[in-house]
């Protein structure tokens, strides 16, 4: 995964953590604005999230960004 996506990915958690808590949950989408300006982008996360790590639909935020902060 590129390194903005995982700068991205860890921004987003941090934000959400901060926001509702330590057991906040979220999907891929939440990394990205409603619109579809970045298909490519769109793309990789959902590649990392689906068939790579095989997660569920929601995940918390915090093993989300343990798992890119260890490049996995």
């Amino acid at each position: 995964m590129r390194a903005s996506l995982r700068e991205k990915i860890v921004q987003v958690c941090n934000s959400k953590i901060a926001l509702k808590g330590d057991n906040v949950g979220l999907s891929f989408y939440a990394f990205f604005s409603n619109k579809n300006e970045n298909p490519e982008l769109l793309m990789e996360a959902a590649t990392w999230w689906i068939q790579t790590h095989q997660l569920d639909y929601f995940v918390k935020a915090r093993i989300i960004k343990a798992m890119v902060e260890s490049g996995q």
